[in-house]
């Protein structure tokens, strides 16, 4: 069969490391406390329709595509383009920016690790209100999802903690404050965790899998277990499954479903194709892919049984409806959750258990982060040509991170990668290249799918979300400057592809359609390597055949 003779990367140890590196990158926060949140707003149990639809049609197809084009080219993000379409190599390098800017999420472990010291005191910072940093009006009851109003600061003690110990929230985005000794330090344990899981490359972080990427279930199933248990943790479960099929109306709700597809799958991202380049040319990633696919989306309507268990148990201390306790982002992980930690015996270990899920979480996303940015960005292209710099506070990570990682960026490089791989080097040389590896040819479905489905989807969401662009937030009003760094946060990725197209085209020798013919054919003749060549098969010269035309 058909290979690029590229054996000085390394592969896998073996198909389970694999596999648990991808479970674990694809199963991460999102997981936790995004989807459970999106399942809420958006209709409860009728959220799972559209969620499920694009499942199906879109994380499944792009998942099988990107895995197979990682595993066929056995190259980075980056220069993988250059084997399969090398005008849409700009693909690549925006996907290289958009990965710069997920390196906020980094902050997410560090409040981890912060909590995480929290919970080992004698008594949780967050259970009372004697605490040096709380304020003269703190309480330890109300409503705690309203957890930021500048002006007007809520006092329950939780607040006080994130905003005044954890984050020491400033006035705005344009006062940084200063440096806090606890962040600086539990970020620099969190990128000394990072280099040791990674220093050996793939063999080191495929190791590490085996704890990162387990521990978190084993986590679930005992916070579950223990919600379960509480007095009105069936009303949160209604709550959270109750379907509300009007909501199916509502445009966005299609969109957010879409959206949720794409990040918790880590689609359009080129984690998938760097992840896959390090199996063996014959390994079944058509079989892999449904199992994975399946994992994330099992564990994302696992996760809301564990987070409305406890948001139900909320609701029925304070005496109010489950609506008033749910948030989303930090407001979920930093705020409702440890509240209720101290509201159950021993919130010690259930506060432990929680945050240690969440930095195992974290960790995986972290280090595949960095092996996936340093494998295409220094490794594959020789020079390094970005320099990362870590950085915190809650203004800044919400502005990277509507901005830097928005759904516009990410439809945009599914329009393009579905253009570039379906319609420039052609569905009928994927299905070829995949039964070649396989020994599965995928059905016309996945076809269908790479060619019109997911193009017009993507184009329409991506259309659609542009129109219906709304505020990010509801509790701080940034300053016009702050959108306009925001807006060149997502043009400096989206561009990489229409400018690298139309540089590569100017400068091919040849009329406008002989530049046009060459650069979306693979730019180099695959080689076979010399253990695979006795074993090719009839299927494999047919895929060589229609490769060099």
């Amino acid at each position: 069969g058909l290979r690029i003779n590229n054996e000085d990367r390394g592969q896998w140890s073996s198909k389970t490391e694999y596999l648990l590196v991808v479970a674990g990158n694809v199963v991460g926060l999102g997981n936790v406390w995004r989807f459970p949140y999106l399942c809420y707003k958006n209709g409860g149990g009728a959220f799972l329709v559209p969620y499920c639809l694009f499942a199906v049609v879109v994380g499944l197809p792009l998942f099988l595509l990107e895995t197979a084009m990682g595993q066929y080219t056995q190259e980075g993000f980056v220069t993988c383009w250059k084997k399969l379409c090398p005008l849409a190599q700009g693909i690549g390098y925006g996907h290289a920016v958009i990965k710069l800017y997920d390196f906020i999420f980094v902050m997410i472990q560090v409040w981890s690790l912060v909590y995480l010291g929290f919970s080992f005191s004698s008594q949780l910072p967050w259970a009372n209100c004697d605490n040096t940093w709380n304020t003269g009006t703190c309480k330890t009851d109300g409503n705690l999802n309203k957890y930021v109003t500048l002006k007007n600061p809520p006092c329950t003690n939780l607040t006080n903690v994130i905003i005044r110990r954890v984050l020491g929230l400033s006035g705005g985005i344009d006062q940084l404050g200063s440096v806090r000794w606890d962040l600086s330090l539990s970020l620099l344990v969190s990128w000394v965790c990072c280099y040791f899981c990674i220093w050996k490359g793939i063999k080191s972080s495929g190791k590490v899998t085996y704890v990162t990427a387990t521990f978190p279930y084993l986590m679930l199933l005992v916070l579950l277990i223990r919600g379960l248990t509480l007095p009105g943790a069936w009303d949160g479960i209604s709550f959270y499954l109750y379907p509300d099929f009007n909501r199916l109306a509502n445009f966005e709700v299609w969109i957010e479903a879409g959206s949720q597809i794409i990040f918790s799958n880590s689609l359009a991202s080129g984690t998938l194709l760097v992840l896959g380049s390090f199996n063996k040319h014959r390994n079944n990633c058509y079989r892999d892919c449904f199992w994975l696919c399946l994992l994330n989306s099992g564990t994302s309507f696992f996760a809301g049984f564990v987070v409305f268990s406890v948001l139900g148990f909320m609701a029925h201390k304070q005496g109010v409806t489950v609506d008033n306790v749910a948030d989303s982002g930090p407001g979920l992980a930093f705020i409702v959750y440890p509240e209720a930690t101290a509201m159950m015996p021993l919130p010690q270990f259930w506060s432990v258990c929680f945050f240690l899920m969440l930095f195992f979480l974290s960790i995986d996303t972290h280090v595949n982060l960095s092996a996936v940015k340093i494998q295409s960005s220094v490794c594959e292209q020789k020079q390094v040509f970005m320099k990362q710099f870590s950085f915190g506070g809650l203004y800044i990570f919400q502005l990277v991170d509507y901005y830097g990682c928005t759904r516009v960026c990410h439809y945009f490089m599914v329009l393009s990668e579905s253009l570039a791989l379906a319609w420039c080097f052609g569905c009928d040389r994927i299905v070829n290249i995949i039964e070649d590896m396989t020994g599965h040819r995928p059905s016309i479905f996945f076809s269908v799918c790479w060619k019109y489905i997911i193009s017009m989807l993507a184009l329409v969401s991506l259309v659609c979300h542009t129109v219906l662009l709304h505020l990010f937030n509801k509790w701080y009003v940034y300053p016009d400057w702050a959108h306009t760094v925001g807006l060149m946060m997502t043009l400096s990725s989206v561009l990489m592809v229409p400018l690298w197209a139309v540089g590569q085209m100017c400068v091919t020798p040849g009329t406008l359609v002989q530049r046009w013919k060459t650069l979306c054919r693979p730019a180099k003749e695959p080689v076979r390597s010399s253990n695979e060549q006795e074993g090719a098969t009839d299927v494999g010269l047919m895929t060589t055949t229609t490769v060099t035309t």
